[in-house]
Formats: structure tokens, C-alpha cells, sequence
């Protein structure tokens, strides 16, 4: 459930950022106003602004508030299967295991990032959300691979604004259904929710601008094995965008995959792995990178499809 808020742009707002206004207007932190704007809540005359949109004198501004729901407790909980591949006082990086959260959220009770993070001892000291501490960017439960948290203030602030001006390198593994027309190339379409389902995500006219770049590695019977390099970092982009294509990952039905080819390989998930994660140290200033390798599940189907 949720609720309206329909308002006209005062000329005293003229000029200013679409967060600002919001902020103003409805009494919300700013960091409150830029997550509706990010989750598609916020329209100004029909439109989905960004953040940095410039409001004008009379436009009409529609912001949905979805019903706030408990934030939910980080449990402290070893994930099986993860492993920290990197640690210093202000960051961590962890190969995240599939079927772990990044973090608590209503209706999910199995193991969070925070929570392995929790139980082993790895102190967050940032702010936000409590239940997403230092969470700069996300891995869905069904994806597997490297993931970044922040551990101290400066560090989170830093990360965020390199994942938000493109400036990490993010490299993904994925087996497709089928073979691209081109090996190599750029997907270049918009996002958004799915106008029938809220867990679902396709390319809309309305959505926002996402671009994702794949070339091809190996050509698997029925499947290709591509590396794909995220240029934007949205919602299921990857899923989505090779969908559109129609060649979806191999194990997601979701997006459309044959499920008897996921069965005869063995495979419960889709084939997609976070392999490759570089930036700028965001307190040493020193450029690093980190690199995952296939965990079992994917290998065996990657053999399976290579033998069939």
C-alpha cells in the first residue's frame, strides 16, 4: 500500500534539485527524498526526474509514498560459502554465495552480508539505514560473486559517488540461451518495474537509462558463455537487457529461460557470477582489483554444457 502527494512547485523552489524540493516540501532527509526518486517514486508532469533535475515554477510534482515498514535487524549469522577476499579498516570485500541477501528486508529470514559480516566481527561504522549499513551496491540473493562494503563513514561517502559517476569496473560472467546475432556488443535500453508484477523489471519507454556492454567467450551447445560489463547498475539489468534479446540467462524463468535445459544441467539459478570488481580506494586513493572464480554449481553447468 501507498499514498499520493500531489503538489505544485512554488517559485521559491525554482532552480533546485529535485531531492532538495522533496525534502523541503515534505519534511523528509534528503537521503530519504534521492531513495523515492531512485525507486521510481517521483514523477514531475507525468516523468521520472533524476536526482540532480532542476524543478521549474508550477510544475506538478506526484511523489508515492510507499507504507514504511520496520526496518528489519541485522542477525548475526555466518553465511556458508562466503569468504572475505579482502579487508583494511575502511572496506571489506566478500565472494558472496548464492542464496545470501546483501542485507535484512521484510519477509527474508535466511543470511544477509551484514549478518556473516556481523558474526564474524567486521565492525560497519557508517550511517544510513541500520539495517544497510555501508551497503554501496547490491548482489541479488539468486547472484553470486564480489561485493564492496564500506566499514567507516568516509569510505561509504566515497564508494557511493564512484557507483554513481560509473567510475567502478564491474565484470560479470553470464551463460545465455542460444547465440547473440553479433559476439560482441552494447544493450543500450531503459529500465523500469514491470507494470504486472512488482518483482519483475523490463525495458520501458519510461524507464531509466541503463547500458550494458557483453562480448562472447565460448560458444556452449544451445548456450554462450559472455563477459559483460556494466556500464549503469540497475535492478536485474543484466537478466533484463539479454532478455530483451531473447537470450536469456540459462536457469532464469523468470526472464523467460527454458526451464528443461536449467533441469538437464543441473543448475537452480540463473548462470550469472560477479567475477571482476575495480576502483579507486576510496581513503588510499590507490587503484585496486578483485577477482572471483566460479563457485561448483556454475562450473558443473558450464562442463555439462560443454559435454552435451
Amino acid at each position: 500500500m501507498s499514498s499520493s502527494r500531489f503538489l505544485m512547485v512554488p517559485d521559491g523552489l525554482a532552480g533546485e534539485r529535485v531531492d532538495v524540493g522533496i525534502s523541503r516540501m515534505l519534511g523528509l532527509s534528503r537521503s530519504r527524498a534521492a531513495d523515492l526518486i531512485d525507486g521510481g517514486h517521483v514523477e514531475i508532469d507525468g516523468q521520472a526526474p533524476s536526482r540532480s533535475t532542476r524543478l521549474e515554477p508550477g510544475a506538478m510534482l506526484n511523489v508515492e509514498l510507499p507504507d514504511e515498514r520496520p526496518a528489519a535487524e541485522v542477525r548475526p549469522m555466518i553465511a556458508e560459502g562466503m569468504s572475505l577476499v579482502h579487508q583494511d579498516d575502511d572496506i571489506v570485500v566478500i565472494d558472496k554465495p548464492v542464496g545470501v541477501a546483501a542485507h535484512p528486508s521484510p519477509g527474508w529470514s535466511g543470511p544477509t552480508v551484514l549478518g556473516h559480516l556481523a558474526a564474524a566481527g567486521v565492525s560497519i561504522r557508517t550511517s544510513g539505514d541500520p539495517d544497510r549499513q555501508g551497503i554501496v551496491s547490491r548482489l541479488d540473493v539468486g547472484t553470486s560473486g564480489l561485493m564492496v562494503v564500506a566499514r567507516t563513514e568516509r569510505a561509504y561517502t566515497t564508494l557511493k559517488d564512484s557507483f554513481r559517476a560509473r567510475e567502478v569496473g564491474k565484470v560479470y560472467h553470464a551463460v545465455c540461451q542460444g547465440t547473440p546475432d553479433q559476439p560482441q556488443g552494447t544493450i543500450e535500453a531503459p529500465i523500469a518495474r514491470s507494470p504486472n508484477h512488482d518483482y519483475k523489471f523490463a525495458v520501458r519507454r519510461d524507464g531509466k537509462h541503463s547500458v550494458t556492454h557483453y562480448e562472447t567467450l565460448e560458444a556452449l551447445h544451445g548456450a554462450t558463455l559472455l563477459k559483460v560489463r556494466l556500464e549503469t547498475g540497475r535492478t536485474h539489468q543484466i537478466r533484463v537487457h539479454l532478455a530483451a534479446l531473447h537470450h536469456p540467462l540459462v536457469g532464469d524463468p523468470l526472464y523467460g529461460a527454458d526451464p528443461t535445459l536449467a533441469a538437464r544441467i543441473g543448475l537452480i539459478r540463473q548462470w550469472l557470477h560477479a567475477m571482476e570488481l575495480s576502483f579507486v580506494h576510496p581513503v588510499s586513493g590507490r587503484e585496486v582489483t578483485f577477482v572471483s572464480q566460479y563457485p561448483r554449481d556454475l562450473q558443473d553447468a558450464l562442463e555439462a554444457l560443454r559435454g552435451s
